[in-house]
């Protein structure tokens, strides 16, 4: 008999195209999963991979037993998503995935109440930019900036934040406004509404930063380097910030709920989601 985890690291390694993102996808390092590989070949007697390096390709028999067990790896995480869903009473770890930014200012610190209201449940909070992926597991709820369009997986809107210009209260106050320089997203962000936004109101005027990572953005804009677009959640309040009035209209993004319908009536899941979207009412 094969050693099925053997087989499932060599299955996401051919998913996900190399070892660091094999190694990334799995909790591992790329040593694990070059060892899993090597293993997985002993065990078949076939070369799966060419080896150059760390850049694995797979061979015409690697090819073909990865097609044959991703059926596998997907009914496995079938099984997982229906014991969950049978698991009883409010209790476990409901993993959540969010964007950085959501899940440090909006989610975290108010995690006591759903600690107060369920002591039972564990939480591991995901804030990254990655859409981790509900079919495989990756988490159990995430929210989203965009509908998801997987197969299996429910969305609904819960909740909807604006953005606005926002710098230091000396640059704003001592800065004329043809010299205003501004902070934006990098190109893996060209096409956000909030990119476009500040974009079409910077016009001309130069872009002295670009940066993919919002936290850069406002620590940036705190010190006086330019205006940024933020978030009202993290650019009101914050005594370090001021807004600017451009005059050029609101922008804003919704934000989804996502589950998958296999476990969006585990308890566990349901008392999370609920949390959410309190966290989520948010003043426009």
């Amino acid at each position: 008999m094969l050693d099925w985890t053997n087989l499932q690291h060599f299955v996401v390694l051919a998913r996900e195209g190399t070892l660091s993102a094999a190694a990334r996808a799995l909790g591992v390092d790329h040593a694990t999963v070059a060892r899993r590989i090597a293993a997985l070949e002993a065990g078949c007697g076939l070369k799966l991979v060419d080896r150059r390096a760390r850049l694995y390709h797979l061979t015409k028999d690697g090819q073909r037993v990865a097609a044959l067990a991703a059926p596998m790896e997907e009914a496995a995480f079938a099984v997982e998503r229906a014991a969950r869903a049978a698991t009883p009473g409010i209790a476990g770890e409901v993993s959540i995935s969010a964007p950085p930014s959501l899940a440090s200012m909006l989610i975290a610190p108010r995690l006591v109440e759903l600690r107060r209201q369920h002591p039972n449940i564990r939480i591991k909070l995901i804030g990254e930019k990655r859409s981790a992926s509900l079919n495989r597991r990756e988490a159990d709820l995430a929210l989203r900036l965009f509908r998801p369009t997987e197969p299996g997986l429910v969305a609904r809107k819960i909740g909807f934040f604006g953005f606005g210009l926002y710098g230091a209260p000396s640059y704003i106050k001592e800065t004329p406004p043809h010299a205003l320089a501004f902070i934006a997203y990098d190109a893996s962000m060209e096409n956000a509404p909030q990119q476009r936004w500040l974009k079409s109101i910077a016009g001309e005027r130069e872009i002295v930063l670009r940066t993919g990572d919002l936290e850069n953005q406002a620590a940036a804009a705190r010190a006086g380097v330019g205006l940024a677009a933020l978030p009202h959640f993290i650019g009101q309040g914050d005594p370090h910030l001021m807004g600017y009035d451009a005059k050029a209209g609101q922008v804003g993004r919704d934000v989804c709920l996502v589950v998958h319908r296999d476990v969006r009536r585990a308890p566990a899941v349901r008392a999370v989601m609920e949390f959410l979207e309190r966290c989520l009412k948010l003043p426009k």
